[in-house]
Protein backbone atom coordinates (compact mmCIF):
# COMPACT_ATOMS: atom_id res chain seq x y z
CA UNK A 1 0.00 0.00 0.00
CA UNK A 2 0.71 3.49 -0.70
CA UNK A 3 2.72 5.09 2.34
CA UNK A 4 0.41 7.52 4.07
CA UNK A 5 2.63 9.18 6.47
CA UNK A 6 3.21 12.01 4.40
CA UNK A 7 1.03 15.03 3.83
CA UNK A 8 1.21 14.91 0.08
CA UNK A 9 -1.71 13.29 -1.19
CA UNK A 10 -1.90 12.89 -5.03
CA UNK A 11 -4.84 11.47 -7.66
CA UNK A 12 -4.63 10.78 -10.97
CA UNK A 13 -8.30 11.09 -12.95
CA UNK A 14 -8.26 9.21 -16.42
CA UNK A 15 -10.95 10.64 -18.71
CA UNK A 16 -11.15 13.99 -19.30
CA UNK A 17 -14.87 13.85 -20.02
CA UNK A 18 -17.77 15.33 -18.48
CA UNK A 19 -17.56 13.51 -15.65
CA UNK A 20 -14.14 13.48 -14.57
CA UNK A 21 -13.83 17.33 -15.30
CA UNK A 22 -16.72 17.76 -12.88
CA UNK A 23 -14.70 15.68 -10.67
CA UNK A 24 -11.62 17.66 -11.16
CA UNK A 25 -13.82 20.82 -10.58
CA UNK A 26 -15.00 19.69 -7.51
CA UNK A 27 -11.46 19.34 -6.35
CA UNK A 28 -10.81 22.80 -6.77
CA UNK A 29 -11.87 24.01 -3.36
CA UNK A 30 -11.78 20.77 -1.39
CA UNK A 31 -8.61 21.13 -0.90
CA UNK A 32 -8.22 17.36 -0.02
CA UNK A 33 -4.76 16.05 -2.63
CA UNK A 34 -1.90 18.50 -3.26
CA UNK A 35 -1.77 16.75 -6.74
CA UNK A 36 -3.81 16.53 -9.88
CA UNK A 37 -2.71 14.67 -12.76
CA UNK A 38 -5.41 14.40 -16.27
CA UNK A 39 -5.09 11.59 -18.47
CA UNK A 40 -6.73 11.38 -21.94
CA UNK A 41 -6.46 9.84 -24.87
CA UNK A 42 -6.65 13.03 -26.43
CA UNK A 43 -3.73 14.54 -24.63
CA UNK A 44 -4.33 18.15 -26.15
CA UNK A 45 -7.90 18.57 -24.50
CA UNK A 46 -5.82 16.98 -20.97
CA UNK A 47 -3.45 19.79 -21.56
CA UNK A 48 -6.21 22.31 -22.08
CA UNK A 49 -8.21 21.16 -19.11
CA UNK A 50 -5.39 21.36 -16.84
CA UNK A 51 -4.48 24.91 -17.57
CA UNK A 52 -8.09 26.55 -17.30
CA UNK A 53 -8.45 24.37 -13.76
CA UNK A 54 -5.23 26.00 -12.91
CA UNK A 55 -6.21 29.33 -13.95
CA UNK A 56 -8.80 29.07 -11.01
CA UNK A 57 -6.59 27.96 -8.16
CA UNK A 58 -6.18 31.45 -7.06
CA UNK A 59 -9.65 31.92 -6.37
CA UNK A 60 -10.00 28.71 -4.50
CA UNK A 61 -7.86 29.14 -1.21
CA UNK A 62 -5.64 26.59 -1.81
CA UNK A 63 -2.80 25.26 -3.89
CA UNK A 64 -2.26 22.30 -5.90
CA UNK A 65 -0.48 21.03 -8.84
CA UNK A 66 -2.53 20.42 -11.74
CA UNK A 67 -1.28 18.88 -15.11
CA UNK A 68 -1.84 16.70 -18.53
CA UNK A 69 -0.32 13.22 -16.80
CA UNK A 70 1.10 10.31 -18.57
CA UNK A 71 -0.06 6.70 -17.17
CA UNK A 72 3.89 6.51 -15.89
CA UNK A 73 2.96 9.53 -13.17
CA UNK A 74 0.50 7.03 -11.39
CA UNK A 75 3.19 5.33 -9.79
CA UNK A 76 3.28 7.36 -6.82
CA UNK A 77 -0.71 8.24 -6.63
CA UNK A 78 -2.87 6.98 -3.98
CA UNK A 79 -6.37 7.28 -6.06
CA UNK A 80 -6.40 6.85 -9.84
CA UNK A 81 -10.02 7.42 -10.84
CA UNK A 82 -11.39 5.86 -13.79
CA UNK A 83 -14.23 8.51 -16.04
CA UNK A 84 -13.17 6.88 -19.17
CA UNK A 85 -14.91 5.29 -21.88
CA UNK A 86 -18.07 5.59 -24.33
CA UNK A 87 -20.80 7.89 -22.63
CA UNK A 88 -24.32 6.34 -22.20
CA UNK A 89 -26.63 7.52 -24.84
CA UNK A 90 -30.81 8.47 -24.75
CA UNK A 91 -32.65 5.12 -24.94
CA UNK A 92 -29.45 3.23 -24.02
CA UNK A 93 -29.54 0.89 -20.88
CA UNK A 94 -25.93 1.23 -18.73
CA UNK A 95 -25.63 -2.32 -19.92
CA UNK A 96 -25.78 -1.44 -23.44
CA UNK A 97 -22.03 -0.01 -22.68
CA UNK A 98 -20.71 -2.66 -21.38
CA UNK A 99 -18.93 -4.22 -24.02
CA UNK A 100 -17.35 -1.14 -25.88
CA UNK A 101 -16.16 -0.04 -22.05
CA UNK A 102 -14.45 -3.68 -21.19
CA UNK A 103 -11.85 -2.62 -24.33
CA UNK A 104 -11.30 0.40 -22.92
CA UNK A 105 -10.63 -0.74 -19.29
CA UNK A 106 -8.28 -3.88 -20.48
CA UNK A 107 -6.14 -0.94 -21.99
CA UNK A 108 -6.38 1.46 -19.19
CA UNK A 109 -5.93 -0.87 -16.11
CA UNK A 110 -2.73 -2.70 -17.59
CA UNK A 111 -0.54 0.78 -18.24
CA UNK A 112 -1.86 2.24 -14.69
CA UNK A 113 -0.40 -1.34 -13.20
CA UNK A 114 2.39 -0.96 -15.36
CA UNK A 115 3.46 2.32 -13.67
CA UNK A 116 4.23 0.41 -10.38
CA UNK A 117 0.85 1.89 -9.00
CA UNK A 118 -0.08 0.66 -5.74
CA UNK A 119 -2.78 2.95 -4.44
CA UNK A 120 -6.71 2.64 -4.61
CA UNK A 121 -8.46 2.27 -8.31
CA UNK A 122 -12.07 4.57 -7.87
CA UNK A 123 -14.15 3.77 -10.86
CA UNK A 124 -17.09 5.98 -12.43
CA UNK A 125 -17.54 4.36 -15.76
CA UNK A 126 -20.42 2.85 -16.33
CA UNK A 127 -22.18 0.24 -15.65
CA UNK A 128 -19.92 0.63 -12.69
CA UNK A 129 -20.42 -2.50 -10.65
CA UNK A 130 -19.55 -4.78 -13.87
CA UNK A 131 -16.64 -2.11 -14.64
CA UNK A 132 -15.70 -2.18 -11.11
CA UNK A 133 -15.60 -6.26 -11.24
CA UNK A 134 -13.66 -6.18 -14.16
CA UNK A 135 -11.19 -3.61 -12.86
CA UNK A 136 -10.64 -5.73 -9.81
CA UNK A 137 -9.95 -8.89 -12.18
CA UNK A 138 -7.58 -6.96 -14.48
CA UNK A 139 -5.35 -5.72 -11.50
CA UNK A 140 -5.64 -8.46 -9.17
CA UNK A 141 -5.43 -5.83 -6.32
CA UNK A 142 -7.68 -7.22 -2.64
CA UNK A 143 -11.14 -6.46 -3.34
CA UNK A 144 -10.80 -3.20 -0.55
CA UNK A 145 -8.48 -1.47 -3.03
CA UNK A 146 -10.92 -1.52 -5.90
CA UNK A 147 -14.21 0.76 -5.36
CA UNK A 148 -17.07 2.16 -7.53
CA UNK A 149 -19.46 4.82 -7.21
CA UNK A 150 -21.93 1.88 -6.89
CA UNK A 151 -25.11 3.69 -5.49
CA UNK A 152 -23.75 7.03 -3.71
CA UNK A 153 -25.53 9.20 -6.56
CA UNK A 154 -28.58 7.21 -6.19
CA UNK A 155 -28.86 7.60 -2.22
CA UNK A 156 -28.01 11.25 -2.61
CA UNK A 157 -30.85 11.58 -4.63
CA UNK A 158 -33.34 9.14 -2.67
CA UNK A 159 -32.39 11.62 0.45
CA UNK A 160 -32.87 14.57 -1.47
CA UNK A 161 -36.68 13.72 -2.34
CA UNK A 162 -36.98 12.14 0.80
CA UNK A 163 -36.13 15.58 2.78
CA UNK A 164 -38.37 17.24 0.03
CA UNK A 165 -41.11 15.03 0.84
CA UNK A 166 -40.86 15.01 4.36
CA UNK A 167 -39.88 18.57 4.73
CA UNK A 168 -36.25 18.10 6.77
CA UNK A 169 -33.13 18.45 5.92
CA UNK A 170 -31.60 15.73 3.69
CA UNK A 171 -28.87 15.44 6.05
CA UNK A 172 -31.06 14.56 8.55
CA UNK A 173 -32.25 11.56 6.46
CA UNK A 174 -30.74 7.84 6.70
CA UNK A 175 -31.71 5.88 4.23
CA UNK A 176 -29.40 3.96 1.10
CA UNK A 177 -30.19 2.82 -2.42
CA UNK A 178 -28.53 -0.56 -2.58
CA UNK A 179 -27.69 -3.51 -5.46
CA UNK A 180 -27.05 -2.40 -9.04
CA UNK A 181 -26.27 0.89 -9.93
CA UNK A 182 -29.34 0.10 -12.21
CA UNK A 183 -32.94 -0.70 -13.02
CA UNK A 184 -32.54 -3.56 -10.42
CA UNK A 185 -31.52 -1.13 -7.81
CA UNK A 186 -34.02 -0.67 -4.71
CA UNK A 187 -35.07 1.05 -1.21
CA UNK A 188 -34.85 -0.68 1.80
CA UNK A 189 -37.38 1.13 3.30
CA UNK A 190 -37.19 -0.66 6.90
CA UNK A 191 -33.77 0.89 7.09
CA UNK A 192 -35.19 4.17 6.16
CA UNK A 193 -35.17 6.69 8.79
CA UNK A 194 -35.62 10.55 9.26
CA UNK A 195 -34.00 11.16 12.44
CA UNK A 196 -34.30 7.90 14.23
CA UNK A 197 -37.73 7.19 13.65
CA UNK A 198 -38.73 4.64 10.31
CA UNK A 199 -40.19 6.35 7.37
CA UNK A 200 -42.67 3.77 7.50
CA UNK A 201 -43.91 3.95 11.50
CA UNK A 202 -44.16 7.72 9.95
CA UNK A 203 -46.49 6.85 7.38
CA UNK A 204 -48.36 4.63 9.47
CA UNK A 205 -48.68 7.10 12.11
CA UNK A 206 -49.81 10.23 9.76
CA UNK A 207 -53.40 9.09 9.12
CA UNK A 208 -53.16 9.74 4.90
CA UNK A 209 -50.44 12.53 5.26
CA UNK A 210 -47.42 10.34 3.74
CA UNK A 211 -48.03 6.60 2.30
CA UNK A 212 -46.27 3.94 1.25
CA UNK A 213 -46.93 4.48 -1.99
CA UNK A 214 -45.82 8.08 -2.38
CA UNK A 215 -42.30 6.65 -0.78
CA UNK A 216 -42.76 3.96 -3.98
CA UNK A 217 -42.93 6.67 -6.45
CA UNK A 218 -39.93 8.15 -4.62
CA UNK A 219 -38.31 5.43 -5.06
CA UNK A 220 -38.75 4.73 -8.82
CA UNK A 221 -37.93 8.67 -9.21
CA UNK A 222 -34.69 8.06 -7.80
CA UNK A 223 -34.22 4.62 -10.05
CA UNK A 224 -35.29 6.54 -13.63
CA UNK A 225 -33.61 9.76 -12.74
CA UNK A 226 -30.30 9.81 -14.87
CA UNK A 227 -32.79 8.45 -17.52
CA UNK A 228 -34.78 11.89 -17.23
CA UNK A 229 -31.69 13.64 -17.46
CA UNK A 230 -29.74 12.04 -20.08
CA UNK A 231 -33.21 12.72 -22.18
CA UNK A 232 -32.85 16.40 -21.02
CA UNK A 233 -29.14 17.04 -21.48
CA UNK A 234 -27.89 14.04 -22.90
CA UNK A 235 -25.68 13.45 -19.61
CA UNK A 236 -25.41 13.37 -16.29
CA UNK A 237 -21.88 14.78 -14.73
CA UNK A 238 -22.41 17.17 -11.97
CA UNK A 239 -23.65 14.65 -9.35
CA UNK A 240 -21.39 11.69 -10.25
CA UNK A 241 -18.96 14.04 -9.67
CA UNK A 242 -20.10 15.30 -6.55
CA UNK A 243 -19.95 11.71 -5.78
CA UNK A 244 -16.59 11.14 -6.73
CA UNK A 245 -15.21 13.67 -4.45
CA UNK A 246 -17.07 12.51 -1.21
CA UNK A 247 -15.47 9.46 -1.89
CA UNK A 248 -12.28 10.65 -2.09
CA UNK A 249 -12.65 12.69 0.73
CA UNK A 250 -13.44 9.79 2.77
CA UNK A 251 -10.48 7.41 1.68
CA UNK A 252 -7.80 10.51 1.33
CA UNK A 253 -9.11 11.81 5.03
CA UNK A 254 -9.53 8.40 6.70
CA UNK A 255 -12.95 9.40 7.25
CA UNK A 256 -14.93 6.31 7.70
CA UNK A 257 -17.19 7.00 6.64
CA UNK A 258 -20.55 5.33 5.63
CA UNK A 259 -20.85 5.30 1.67
CA UNK A 260 -22.91 2.91 -0.91
CA UNK A 261 -20.10 2.33 -2.71
CA UNK A 262 -19.50 -0.94 -5.03
CA UNK A 263 -17.90 -3.49 -3.19
CA UNK A 264 -16.86 -6.75 -3.42
CA UNK A 265 -19.15 -9.28 -1.60
CA UNK A 266 -17.23 -12.09 0.15
CA UNK A 267 -20.17 -13.81 1.75
CA UNK A 268 -21.66 -10.37 2.94
CA UNK A 269 -25.76 -10.62 2.62
CA UNK A 270 -25.61 -14.14 1.99
CA UNK A 271 -23.99 -13.34 -0.93
CA UNK A 272 -20.06 -13.49 -3.14
CA UNK A 273 -18.32 -12.75 -6.34
CA UNK A 274 -20.17 -9.60 -7.31
CA UNK A 275 -19.46 -6.05 -6.73
CA UNK A 276 -22.69 -4.39 -5.56
CA UNK A 277 -23.65 -1.67 -3.97
CA UNK A 278 -23.94 -1.73 -0.41
CA UNK A 279 -23.08 0.50 2.82
CA UNK A 280 -19.53 0.41 2.95
CA UNK A 281 -17.04 1.97 5.90
CA UNK A 282 -14.73 3.99 3.88
CA UNK A 283 -11.25 5.17 5.13
CA UNK A 284 -7.41 5.07 3.52
CA UNK A 285 -7.66 1.48 3.15
CA UNK A 286 -10.72 1.69 0.83
CA UNK A 287 -13.40 -0.60 2.01
CA UNK A 288 -13.00 -1.19 5.94
CA UNK A 289 -15.88 -3.48 6.26
CA UNK A 290 -19.19 -4.40 4.43
CA UNK A 291 -21.87 -2.71 7.08
CA UNK A 292 -24.87 -5.69 6.87
CA UNK A 293 -28.26 -3.96 7.62
CA UNK A 294 -31.11 -5.98 8.87
CA UNK A 295 -33.27 -6.37 5.76
CA UNK A 296 -36.61 -8.45 5.67
CA UNK A 297 -37.37 -11.27 3.76
CA UNK A 298 -38.50 -9.14 0.70
CA UNK A 299 -35.66 -7.33 0.71
CA UNK A 300 -32.50 -10.10 0.82
CA UNK A 301 -34.45 -11.38 -2.58
CA UNK A 302 -34.72 -7.83 -4.03
CA UNK A 303 -30.95 -7.78 -2.71
CA UNK A 304 -29.94 -11.46 -4.18
CA UNK A 305 -32.32 -10.70 -7.32
CA UNK A 306 -30.05 -7.86 -7.77
CA UNK A 307 -26.29 -9.67 -7.51
CA UNK A 308 -27.52 -12.60 -9.41
CA UNK A 309 -28.00 -10.27 -12.42
CA UNK A 310 -24.66 -8.38 -12.39
CA UNK A 311 -23.06 -11.72 -12.12
CA UNK A 312 -25.01 -12.35 -15.19
CA UNK A 313 -24.06 -9.33 -17.16
CA UNK A 314 -20.54 -10.02 -16.22
CA UNK A 315 -20.16 -13.57 -17.44
CA UNK A 316 -21.17 -11.85 -20.82
CA UNK A 317 -17.51 -10.36 -21.02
Amino acid sequence: MIDYSNDKKKIVLIGAGLVGMSFAYALLGSHICEELGIIDIDKKRAEGEAMDLSHGLAFSGGNMKIYAAEYSDCFDADLAVICAGVPQKPGETRIDLLHNNAKVFEEIVSKVLASGFNGIFLVATNPVDVMTSLTRELSGFPANRVIGTGTTLDTARLRFLLGQYFAVDPRNVHAYVMGEHGDSEFVPWSQAYVSTKNVLAICAQEHGRFSKEELDDISYQVKTAAYKIIEAKRATYYGIGMALLRIARAILRNEGSVLTVSAYLQGEYGQADVNVGVPCVIGREGVRRVIELDLTKDEQEQFAKSCQFLRDVRKEI
